[in-house]
């Protein structure tokens, strides 16, 4: 298991603990006011700075020797703080994990309580000004984004039975999308997304800066090479580069290192030959999340 379900799971995985998803956490760190003033000022966050710092020109920031290691350990500390939340313009707390359609489903059949909603994705909009209902929130974010009408979708259904948003986020999983759960802020989760590279503000950072800013997931892909016939689609579909073809051996290559588990290659594959396992049961990548 990950740090985090070591430290929060309640015996599993932390984003299995119903706990989490709570009441009673909203009203401990009044996080109505909290996420409403957030959310009010989403396009801010990225931009707002912090111990002097935002993430304008962040890739030039992170080349620069000693100024790079500042802003990345003050980053890491920032995401990774289980502080009460206190300022809702600095991303503290934020951290999530990558999780493949079967726990994302788990997810909103056990722990995230209705009614959900389905949200427009402001990493997408924010770096190429789409707006994508591919986001699902519930909890207390059901009841303020009803406020914020440019989170709200103007084609697809914004209020989601349990049902409904199953079916949502599978259909975004097959698509490509990579399932992710976050806590926002610690120990409050209330959003499953959806994401795309290069443009998921969670994901890029750990792909691009290696900021510590999602875990991988808690498994890992394994192919069958009896059925793969080296079709090269898995290939196409993979953002982390862990499924490349080798044009010597005119073969599909697996590097589980760089594997992040989300799974979404296996809905590419015609021929059935990629399946996750967990990560714990491989030794090459066993406590490497």
């Amino acid at each position: 298991m990950c740090e985090l379900c070591m430290k929060h799971g309640a015996g599993k995985k932390w984003y299995l603990n119903a706990q989490h998803y709570s009441d009673e956490i909203v009203e401990k760190y009044n996080l109505r006011d909290y996420l409403m003033e957030q959310y009010k000022n989403f396009e801010q966050v990225s931009v707002r700075k912090v111990h002097g710092f935002n993430a304008v020109g962040l890739d030039y920031k992170l080349r620069m020797p000693i100024i790079g290691r500042i802003i990345k350990s003050a980053a890491q500390k920032m995401l990774h703080s289980t502080k009460p939340p206190v300022n809702p313009l600095r991303a503290e707390g934020h951290i999530g994990q990558i999780v493949p359609l079967e726990d994302g489903i788990a997810i909103l059949e056990e722990c995230a309580s209705e009614p959900m909603i389905n949200k427009n994705c402001m990493c997408r909009y924010m770096s190429r000004g789409e707006k994508e209902a591919c986001c699902i929130n519930f909890g207390v974010m059901s009841e303020i984004l009803e406020k914020l009408p440019r989170f709200i979708p103007e084609k697809d259904k914004f209020h989601l039975n349990r049902h409904e948003a199953i079916e949502r986020f599978t259909e975004n999983n097959r698509k490509g999308y990579i399932g992710t759960i976050w806590f926002g802020p610690f120990p409050y989760i209330n959003n499953l997304c959806s994401c795309s590279t290069p443009e998921c503000a969670g994901i890029r950072p750990r792909v691009d800066f290696d900021i510590f800013s999602i875990y991988k997931a808690e498994y890992v892909i394994q192919m069958d090479r009896q059925k793969c016939s080296d079709c090269r689609m898995c290939v196409s579909k993979c953002p982390f580069k862990a499924l490349t073809f080798d044009r010597e051996s005119k073969e599909v290559k697996l590097d589980i290192s760089k594997c992040y588990g989300c799974g979404v290659c296996r809905h590419f594959c015609p021929d059935d030959a990629l399946y996750l396992s967990p990560r714990d049961t491989i030794p090459e990548v066993c406590g490497k999340y």
